[in-house]
């Protein structure tokens, strides 16, 4: 228990690296500003002097519009990066305690996943810089894909490294996992960080003209990318056996709605992967494809969100760990959907419905959907500046909750 002096966040769990993510993931829906609402022809993404010529003969609306991206980008870069270094001082000195021991024998050693998860969101968050911000990029953009691929490498070995300590002690032996605690989607959090990883990959695929680049990267981001689906899919049904009997755990609730973020990471890998095989190789893929794999995805995720909402909002879960006194680490999962689903709407609007010609770029119907991308990244944003000032900032003499544990 926390003394009165002490904030929440003293009493450290893995799940804090979702802070990081969070906010990595919110610099990606500013992003999405930039990428379909700046002209870039030439180049897959908007790039710092794509952004400038826009901004130096827009409309004071569309001035507006870069503005409040580069800012957006800016602070909550900031945010994901101040987060993510507080997170590995945290997570050394919490190695040297025997909670770490704990947890390293529980169902809760799974959430040592959120590291490699958060470094894989931050790369990503630091390529979007580099683009916004320094000039003449991408003259030498053909030599950062391979140091980016090297850096998720490294970060993917520190995922399947964690994922073999945990698979391998429940596996070898009978009776290392707690069946009765696994009623949550909690244990998909390994299959979220290793999707990241891909989804880091499948960049270069995408934006590079080196086929040796873009062969590699398909190939990593396919190993990286089916390895999430499969583990994903083993978990799920393994955890909802145990929901169904013991009902979800409260304190892991946000968890039902993961999949939402998995959803859309493995839908920007394919994507990418698409565009590289596309320019690179000459695969071709149509847009009424693109608009229909995207619908199904979109699909997806809304009954999720419904199954989670619902359970949610029966457990009362807002009411305490958001806006009333209770504390839980997990609650960061709350961010993720509401980032993916931003993201994943501008997609669907932008590269499913307008090239497929359903909808007209910037009508109103246009305008109308995308609103709800817009209120989704609203809420995301609320939800990590609400969790932050309780998690860091408030007094607290209650208990806080780990969820997974």
């Amino acid at each position: 228990m926390t003394s009165p002096t002490n904030k929440p966040a003293d009493t450290y769990s893995p799940l804090y690296f979702l802070g990081s993510l969070g906010a990595g993931g919110i610099v990606v829906t500013f992003f999405m500003y930039l990428l379909f609402w700046v002209p870039h022809t030439g180049r897959p993404v908007p790039v710092f002097e794509d952004i400038t010529a826009a901004f130096s003969s827009g409309t004071i609306l569309q001035q507006g519009m870069i503005l409040a991206a580069v800012i957006g980008i800016a602070l909550f870069t900031f945010l994901n990066v101040s987060s993510l270094v507080w997170n590995l001082r945290a997570l050394s000195a919490f190695k040297k305690t025997d909670a770490y021991t704990k947890l390293r024998n529980s169902n809760a050693e799974s959430t040592l996943l959120a590291q490699p998860l958060a470094l894989a969101m931050t790369v990503n968050a630091m390529f979007i810089v580099g683009l916004v911000f320094v000039p003449n990029l991408w003259a030498i953009v053909e030599y950062l894909f391979p140091m980016a691929m090297v850096a998720f490498a490294l970060i993917g070995v520190m995922a399947f490294r964690t994922i073999g300590d945990f698979l391998g002690r429940i596996l070898s032996k009978g009776g290392l996992f707690d069946v009765t605690a696994n009623n949550s989607f909690a244990q998909l959090l390994p299959a979220f960080a290793i999707s990241m990883v891909g989804v880091g990959f499948a960049a270069p695929a995408a934006m590079s003209n080196n086929p040796v680049t873009v062969g590699a990267a398909l190939v990593l981001s396919t190993f990286f990318g089916i390895a999430a689906i499969i583990y994903a899919t083993v978990a799920a049904i393994t955890a909802f056996n145990s929901m169904m009997h013991y009902g979800t755990a409260r304190e892991a609730g946000p968890t039902l709605m993961i999949i939402v973020p998995i959803m859309t990471v493995l839908g920007i890998l394919f994507l990418r992967q698409d565009h590289g095989l596309h320019t690179t190789f000459g695969s071709h893929s149509n847009a009424g494809e693109t608009m229909v794999f995207l619908t199904r995805l979109l699909s997806v995720q809304i009954v999720f969100l419904m199954l989670g909402l619902t359970v949610l909002i029966r457990q009362e879960y807002f009411k305490d760990f958001v806006l009333g006194s209770r504390m839980s680490p997990g609650s960061y999962a709350l961010v993720c959907p509401a980032v993916a689903l931003s993201v994943m709407l501008q997609f669907f609007v932008n590269k499913g419905l307008v090239s497929a010609g359903v909808v007209d770029k910037y009508s109103l119907v246009y305008w109308g959907l995308t609103a709800f991308a817009l209120a989704s990244q609203a809420t995301a944003i609320a939800l990590v500046l609400r969790l932050n000032r309780q998690h860091f900032k408030a007094p607290i003499a209650l208990p806080v909750v780990v969820a997974g544990e």
